[in-house]
């Protein structure tokens, strides 16, 4: 049975049902029926922006089943609603593997949700791609888990590395760090201090903040009193709104030359039709703009296809965050399964961690943890943001790239001086 096709409706109401004993197939009909992948996604609740991640997923199926499959089998997707609540994710996964009998897994997005799974992957030896979840195999040390997201190694500490790189070449001495306490935020703020260490810089104010937080102006105003010239930002969306809203009624003081980093939200078209120009000068992580620097192969493409989808479903219409990671992801399994010619997990693993796999978002390779063996987070400056046509973004020049240096579309501009316009 396919849970998951077109729509996003009754994908709820599967995802708190109990477990049952799983159904014996019979050889003939384990050989013919299709291959499943099997998910959760946040369809509903705080997470609901990131439930486009099932169009990629969607958009590579099609793509596999109308040229003949995978291993001449059809390809089906079996997807429940999280609801957004890490709380419901190991029922979810028990059933997905005990009664749909899926044969290869996806996290839910992010580091939040896709704690719980971590375990059973372990426990159960089962396959699964990390969707965009942070650090999620370091303690586990799982040899069937791959990230699809490129945070690369050791990313705790590495994959907000660029800021800190800017902030280096522009001779900031203290930086400031504050965080939503979450286990992303959290995650990424002590990385980030950790690397403050190894560059000698001064963390002068070290805030962690509850995530129901939504008035930030006395945090702003004790950033400003700490002289702090770099501000390291690890947030979600409610807040990130938050605190750029924060910064244009308070200020943040003329002595901050950086100020971003690990700032989520500002990646999804609703916030930047939100904020607008009040964005100008932020530099923040992406996986994706439309920069002449990131001309992969196939990613227009997507981006073309996946547009009339959005406007249909209503979600995201720009799709540049998560998506095309997840076309990805799907592009990850098929590349190996067909190199290996079985879906045996063991196998595909093996696979995918001795070879490098083209994709949409460019050539991908993984270490011993699955991670990405390189490191390939954009930090991008928004400058010359008008007003807050959403139009705009899909040009280049409004999100620049800058850093890394290998995907560099654009100079750096001091905070003050960017927020002018």
């Amino acid at each position: 049975m396919t849970i998951t096709r077109r729509t996003f409706a009754q994908l709820g109401a599967g995802a708190m049902m109990g477990v049952a004993a799983p159904a014996i197939l019979s050889g003939a009909y384990a050989q013919n029926r299709p291959i499943r992948i099997g998910a959760s996604a946040s369809l509903t609740g705080p997470l609901s922006s990131t439930k486009n991640s099932v169009v990629g997923y969607e958009i590579w199926r099609d793509d596999i089943n109308a040229a003949g499959g995978l291993l001449g089998r059809q390809v089906e997707l079996v997807i429940y609603d999280d609801q957004s609540l890490p709380a419901n994710v190991p029922g979810i996964y028990s059933k997905l593997v005990d009664v749909d009998q899926v044969d290869f897994l996806l996290s839910p997005y992010g580091a939040n949700l896709t704690a719980p799974v971590m375990p059973f992957a372990k426990q159960r030896d089962r396959f699964i791609i990390g969707i965009l979840t942070l650090a999620a195999n370091d303690k586990i040390k799982h040899d069937k888990f791959f990230q699809a997201a490129p945070w690369g190694p050791n990313g705790a500490e590495d994959y907000a590395r660029g800021y800190f790189d800017l902030a280096k070449a522009e001779g900031i001495e203290k930086m400031a760090i504050l965080a939503a306490d979450t286990e992303f935020s959290k995650t990424a703020a002590a990385g980030g201090r950790r690397v403050c260490e190894q560059f000698g810089m001064q963390v002068v104010d070290y805030q962690i903040y509850p995530p129901t937080n939504r008035d930030f102006t006395a945090i702003l105003r004790n950033i400003r009193v700490s002289g702090a010239e770099a501000v390291f930002v690890c947030s979600y969306p409610a807040d990130s709104t938050g605190i750029v809203r924060g910064v244009e009624e308070v200020g943040i003081g003329d002595q901050v030359r950086l100020f971003g980093g690990s700032m989520v939200g500002p990646q999804y078209a609703s916030l930047l039709e939100n904020l607008g120009a009040a964005l100008n000068g932020i530099v923040n992580f992406h996986l994706y703009v439309p920069e002449p620097t990131l001309k992969f192969e196939g990613i227009e493409n997507f981006l073309t296809r996946y547009a009339p989808i959005a406007k249909q479903r209503q979600i995201d219409p720009l799709g540049f965050y998560i998506p095309p990671f997840c076309y990805a992801t799907g592009q990850m399994i098929s590349t190996a399964v067909k190199a290996t010619g079985t879906i045996d997990q063991a196998k595909v693993a093996q696979w995918l961690h001795a070879n490098a796999v083209d994709t949409v978002v460019g050539k991908i390779s993984f270490n011993e943890l699955g991670d990405w063996t390189q490191r390939r987070v954009l930090m991008c400056q928004f400058q010359n943001v008008q007003g807050n046509d959403l139009e705009q973004f899909r040009q280049a020049g409004k999100q620049v790239v800058v850093d890394p240096p290998a995907y560099k579309s654009g100079n750096l501009i001091p905070f003050a001086q960017a927020r002018k316009g």
